[in-house]
């Protein structure tokens, strides 16, 4: 506290303290994967952020990042030639069994599909395989002013009604509206659920994984968050039915999926 009253008695901000992962998952290795990669590097030479390692996950060997000059690849990344599903359902399976992920994190492309869904599905499903897990659709009466359904059950959703530039960090102050941002589809997204379960239709537990913006314009969700719903989906699950909202969300946009978990 000295040393934030000082600094602001001087006029000057109080130094942030570095912050520290373990794995640090980069979801693409295209253009934007690219731009991730290289604002990673500028936040790791200014301090800002260390990781044990850098994994960039792309199908095609030949991506933007496996081209990067050697000025612009941060120290310790790998790049990682497979499939989004096939190196999640690989790694967050690990993860699952090895405490020492708790402290890696994942960036999400803009163009991803609901990774973090197919694989908590496909655990589910693991778990009980003679038990119906069901993607089901979700109507309309989200509390935000667009969305729209994919074809594999995935709901997208966004308090944006224009095009956010893909570097927007989601400040207090909205870029777009020039106002205050009083939205934040976590907190929507949990009070809906609250009065929909208050209704006696419960729209289902929410489990969501909320990506932040951590440094130099890079958005992160935590793994360990999506660990934890894997657990909360295994003990709702474990006595009856049950169903979850999970999400992957920012402050202004999401894709969710609404899962229902059968009868024993």
């Amino acid at each position: 506290m000295a040393d934030a009253t000082s600094a602001a008695e001087s006029g000057t901000a109080p130094r942030r303290s570095r912050q520290r992962y373990g794995r640090i998952v980069v979801v693409g290795g295209g253009c934007y994967g690219g731009y991730y990669v290289r604002q990673l590097g500028r936040a790791e030479r200014a301090g800002a952020v260390e990781w044990a390692e850098l994994l960039v996950v792309d199908r095609d060997p030949a991506c933007a990042v496996a081209g990067l000059p050697t000025a612009d690849r941060p120290p310790r990344t790998r790049l990682v030639v497979s499939t989004w599903e096939d190196f999640f359902a690989t790694y967050l399976a690990a993860a699952a069994a090895e405490p020492e992920h708790g402290d890696d994190a994942i960036v999400p492309s803009p163009l991803m599909p609901h990774l973090m869904a197919d694989w908590l599905v496909g655990r589910a499903r693991e778990r009980w395989p003679d038990r119906a897990v069901r993607i089901e659709r979700l109507d309309a009466s989200l509390p935000v002013p667009w969305q729209r359904s994919g074809d594999d059950g995935t709901h997208y959703v966004s308090f944006a009604e224009w095009i956010c530039p893909i570097n927007c960090i989601e400040p207090a102050r909205c870029p777009e509206t020039r106002g205050s941002r009083t939205w934040s589809l976590p907190v929507a997204l949990r009070s809906h659920a609250d009065r929909t379960r208050t209704e006696g239709e419960p729209v289902g537990q929410p489990l969501l994984f909320h990506c932040t913006h951590r440094t130099f314009g890079v958005g992160m969700i935590d793994v360990r968050d999506v660990l934890d719903a894997d657990d909360a989906i295994a003990v709702a699950g474990q006595s009856g039915e049950a169903s979850f909202l999970i999400g992957t969300v920012s402050h202004c946009h999401g894709a969710l999926r609404r899962v229902s978990v059968g009868a024993v």
